[in-house]
């Protein structure tokens, strides 16, 4: 696994001791130079590192500066810092811990000393990436679906009432689309629940197809999906459900699924703060115009418009 260090001091002879010393223990599979902290933070910026070793006193921009600027960024808090101080800076290298250091190591430096230091702080480092990691992971499981991928119901009605008071914030468009699987008990009935999984994947890929990257798709239950649509206007809502539409209704299947001929009935709603001002009842428009959809013959939208009423479906 490749690893890289930066090291930041405004002595050539040190950087190339301290690199000399790591070189011989096969540390780092990268070693980044820089003679003060403007040029180090640049550096940093275009080359992310595992860990970073910094003399507190550089031209332009020194040590203690550097530890301001990396701590203005929480995408670099993470990276270990070692200090670099003399051997008396007793207050020097208790301000640079308190400024955000990790460790710091007295110049002249011992060789194994500053090795050992390292190695610790990488490891500490490694375990802190991987607990990330994890965390991430663990979120991630958290808001998603487990069959399609797609965000689940709890995730969706987190982001639909943000999208709600958003919009009632800013005035911004938001539309909703509901979405049903036409007759799918004939489907699990006849071919399986095996069976009925994979029609359900296809629905959601063919629905996150149709979507802009910055939508919302979600299981909201069963054989139902839910799209959020922000800066959406009815009209494109309308057209984005028609694409959605189309797509599953052309989505063809190979194996026991050769034969089946899918299709899906579509609900579509814009949020409107006078109508309703609640999640809850903004699903409920959306759902109304998906029962109608599906009791006026199925694979077919149907969208709610206050402002026209006569006017429903697509």
């Amino acid at each position: 696994m490749s690893s890289s260090v930066l090291i930041i001091d405004d002595s050539v002879t040190v950087r190339e001791q301290i690199i000399r010393t790591l070189e011989s223990f096969n540390l780092f599979t990268r070693y980044y130079e820089a003679e003060d902290g403007l040029e180090g933070f640049k550096k940093l910026l275009s080359s992310p590192v595992d860990i970073i070793l910094c003399d507190l006193e550089m031209p332009r921009i020194d040590g203690f500066k550097f530890l301001s600027m990396l701590k203005a960024r929480p995408d670099l808090q993470d990276v270990p810092v070692i200090i670099l101080t003399g051997m008396n800076d007793r207050e020097r290298k208790i301000k640079g811990l308190e400024q955000g250091a990790s460790d710091y190591i007295t110049k002249p430096f011992d060789h194994e000393e500053l090795v050992a230091r390292v190695k610790i702080h990488l490891k500490i480092k490694k375990l802190q990436d991987d607990l990330k990691r994890s965390n991430e992971l663990l979120l991630e499981l958290s808001n998603t679906d487990h069959l399609t991928g797609l965000f689940n119901r709890r995730y969706m009605m987190e982001a639909l009432d943000k999208e709600v008071q958003r919009s009632i914030r800013k005035g911004g468009n938001l539309s909703l689309i509901m979405l049903d699987i036409d007759h799918f008990k004939r489907v699990n009935d006849n071919y399986g629940h095996l069976q009925g999984d994979v029609v359900l994947q296809k629905v959601a890929l063919q629905l996150q197809k149709e979507l802009r990257n910055y939508d919302c798709a979600a299981r909201y239950g069963g054989e139902e999906f839910v799209a959020i649509l922000p800066d959406s206007t009815l009209n494109e809502a309308v057209l984005a459900a028609e694409r959605i539409r189309l797509a599953v209704q052309e989505t063809s299947f190979s194996g026991p699924l050769s034969e089946l001929n899918l299709t899906v009935s579509l609900g579509v709603a814009c949020f409107y703060p006078d109508q309703t001002s609640t999640v809850d009842g903004f699903i409920k428009l959306a759902d109304d115009v998906l029962y109608r959809a599906k009791a006026n013959g199925r694979n077919r939208v149907e969208f709610h418009d206050p402002e026209n009423p006569d006017i429903s479906s697509t």
